[in-house]
C-alpha cells in the first residue's frame, strides 16, 4: 500500500508559510533565532513570529498558544483536509500528533497569576496543558471522527506519530491521518535543558567545533497522509531504543545505525540512493559525536547532510515533523540544481568528529532532489529516522 504526504502547512522561527522556509533555509538565514530573556537567564530561540489566529469560541477550553500555532498550520491545509473529508467521509480520517510539553506555558502562567492574585485566571482550564489535547482541539476544530491521540516521546514524539499514522491506514481503520507535531516555547523545557547544562551560550553550532548546546525552539508542522495520490511518498520508517541513557545517546550509535538502515530497508532503499539527509543536529557534543559517527557508517561521506536546527532551533517534540516538512520542500520543489539545505553554524569544523558531507550554502545536487532521509533522535534512546520521495 503507497502512501502519500499530500500536503503540509508549518510554522518556526525560518517563516510562516512553505515558500518562506524553503526559501530562508535555503538562504542559511539564521534571524529567527532571536535573544529571549522571558524565561529567566537570557538565551537565544527559535521563535514563530505570526500573529496567531484566535481560538474559535466552541473550542475557548483549549485556548493556549500550542493549540494556536496548530490552527495557523491547518489553515494553510484546509482545502486539502476538506478534499479528504468529501472523498473519505469525516469518521475514516483520525488525528495523530506528537508533542513534548503541549500547553504547558498556559498553566506556568496560571500559577504565576495564582501567586500573585490568589486565584487561578478565570480563562484557565487543564485541558490547556494535557499532552493529548491538540489532537482532541484539531479533530473538533476540523469536525473529524476517526482514532485521534498524541505521542510524547520527547524529541522523536512527532516522527513516531507517523508510524502510528500509517499503521492506522494500514489496518484499515482510516483513509487519511492528519499527523505532525507541535511544541511551544516554555519555562520548562528551556530551564530544564539549562539544568542539564545543554544550552548554547550563542548561536547554536550544529557539528561546529566550538559547539556547546541548543537553541530551544517552537515549531509546528501538520502533514495530510492518505492513500490518496499526492507529490511525496512516505516511503520507509525506522525505529529503534538503545535505552543507554536518561539523557545522553549511545555513543557507539548502535541502534541509531539499526534505525536508519530499517527505514532504508522499509523503503527498498540502498544509502547509495539517498540523495539528502537531514540530520538530528542538536549541537550538543555527545548527539553530534554519535550522529556523525552513525551516519558515516552506513553513508560514508557521499551523501549531502545538514542540520536545520541552526536556522530553526530544537523544536523538540515537533522537530521530526518539521524537518520532514524541510524533505517535504525540498522534494516538491521545481529546482532542477537540487539546491541543498545548509548546516549552519557560524563555525569551524570541527576534525575530531567523524567525517560527513556537510553542506554549504549554496550547495546543489546537480538535479532534482528525489529521495530524502531525515533523523530525529531522543531521550532515553528513542530514534527514529524517515525516508521520503519525489512521487
Amino acid at each position: 500500500m503507497t502512501l502519500y504526504l499530500n500536503d503540509v502547512g508549518l510554522l518556526c522561527a525560518a517563516g510562516n508559510s512553505k515558500t518562506e522556509v524553503l526559501a530562508r533555509l535555503l538562504a542559511g538565514d539564521r534571524s529567527g533565532l532571536v535573544p529571549c530573556d522571558e524565561f529567566g537567564s537570557q538565551q537565544w530561540v527559535g521563535r514563530v513570529a505570526a500573529e496567531l489566529p484566535e481560538i474559535p469560541l466552541k473550542d475557548s477550553v483549549y485556548n493556549c498558544r500550542n493549540n494556536r500555532l496548530l490552527q495557523a498550520a491547518l489553515s494553510q491545509i484546509q482545502p486539502t483536509v476538506t478534499n479528504m473529508i468529501a472523498k473519505f467521509g469525516a469518521d475514516r480520517i483520525g488525528v495523530v500528533l506528537g508533542t513534548s510539553t503541549s500547553g504547558v506555558r498556559n498553566t506556568e502562567l496560571a500559577l504565576a497569576h495564582s501567586t500573585e492574585h490568589g486565584a487561578l485566571p478565570e480563562q484557565y482550564h487543564y485541558k490547556q496543558q494535557q499532552m493529548g489535547a491538540g489532537a482532541d482541539f484539531l479533530a473538533d476544530a476540523i469536525g473529524v471522527k476517526g482514532p485521534t491521540y498524541t505521542i510524547s516521546t520527547a524529541c522523536s514524539s512527532s516522527g513516531k506519530a507517523f508510524a502510528s499514522a500509517r499503521r492506522l491506514i494500514r489496518l484499515g481503520l482510516c483513509d487519511a491521518v492528519i499527523v505532525g507535531g507541535a511544541d511551544s516555547l516554555c519555562w520548562l523545557t528551556t530551564n530544564g535543558f539549562a539544568a542539564l547544562e545543554s544550552i548554547s551560550t550563542g548561536l547554536c553550532k550544529p557539528f561546529g567545533k566550538h559547539r556547546n548546546g541548543i537553541n530551544v525552539g517552537e515549531a509546528v508542522s501538520l502533514f495530510v497522509l492518505s492513500t490518496e495520490p499526492g507529490p511525496v511518498i512516505l516511503e520507509g520508517i525506522g525505529v529503534t531504543s538503545d535505552a543507554h541513557h536518561f539523557s545522553a545517546p549511545d555513543p557507539e550509535a548502535t541502534q541509531v545505525i539499526r534505525a536508519m538502515q530499517i527505514a532504508l530497508d522499509d523503503a527498498g532503499k540502498t544509502p547509495a540512493q539517498i540523495d539528502y539527509i537531514n540530520l538530528h543536529g542538536t549541537a550538543t557534543m555527545l548527539n553530534d559525536g554519535m550522529e556523525s559517527k552513525a551516519v558515516n557508517a552506513l553513508f560514508g561521506t557521499s551523501v549531502a547532510a545538514s542540520s536545520s536546527k541552526g536556522m530553526t532551533g530544537h523544536t523538540l517534540g515537533a522537530a521530526a515533523a518539521l524537518e520532514l516538512a524541510f524533505c517535504w520542500l525540498l522534494l516538491t520543489s521545481n529546482d532542477e540544481h537540487g539546491t541543498l539545505i545548509p548546516n549552519i553554524n557560524d563555525d569551524e569544523p570541527d576534525e575530531t568528529l567523524t567525517p560527513l558531507n556537510l553542506t554549504a550554502k549554496g550547495n546543489m545536487l546537480g538535479r532534482k532532489i528525489n529521495t530524502c532521509q531525515s533523523n530525529s533522535f531522543a531521550f532515553g534512546g528513542s530514534n527514529l529516522s524517515i525516508v521520503v520521495t519525489r512521487a
